[in-house]
């Protein structure tokens, strides 16, 4: 049943919505990110150098956002509501580790968040990035400049995983 769900679903979404939106919706989702819509860009028949510049955008699109506007979210929820607690816990802790970090990998902190972002493991990605960059205290603009670097890294290995490696075994699909 839930296989036929999918179908219906997939084919009333490609009567309405183009392939290339189905991409970039796909990228800007947490967890799937740009992950996802590479892999469904080359199920959909997509030419990578047309997805990618796709999935890069949509996947890229809400880390401003998230950067900018975590620790308002943060500071409405010390606050308000039930778990005022834990979001003061939350801030204390992420704060203090972000200062240990800081002074004990200032360097290289910013080549760990690259690859975090850049590696195509569940849990891993620019959302995850981002809300730990915001919550460590890390300088926004350097903070989505080494994001940014890290999804262009996801983008280089997905291509191959979605893209290379099927096409140098053949495989079409």
């Amino acid at each position: 049943m839930t296989e036929s769900l999918a179908n219906s679903l997939a084919g009333w979404l490609g009567q309405y919505i183009p392939p290339e939106l189905v991409v970039f919706l796909i990228s800007l989702l947490p967890i799937l990110e740009l992950r996802g819509g590479l892999i469904v860009a080359r199920l959909l028949g997509i030419p990578l150098m047309v997805a990618a510049p796709i999935a890069i955008l949509g996947n890229i699109i809400p880390v401003p956002f998230i950067v900018y506007f975590i620790e308002r979210i943060l500071n409405f929820l010390k606050d308000h509501g039930p778990v005022k607690r834990f979001a003061r816990w939350l801030e204390a802790r992420g704060r203090s580790a972000g200062e240990k970090l800081l002074k004990k990998h200032a360097k290289s902190l910013w080549l760990g968040l690259i690859l975090f972002v850049a590696i195509p493991l569940p849990g891993t990605g620019a959302w995850t990035g981002s809300i730990a960059a915001a919550l460590l205290g890390l300088d926004p603009k350097k903070s989505m400049a080494a994001i940014f670097c890290g999804v262009l890294g996801a983008c280089v290995a997905m291509s191959l995983v979605a893209y290379a490696i099927p096409g140098a075994f053949g495989l079409t699909i």
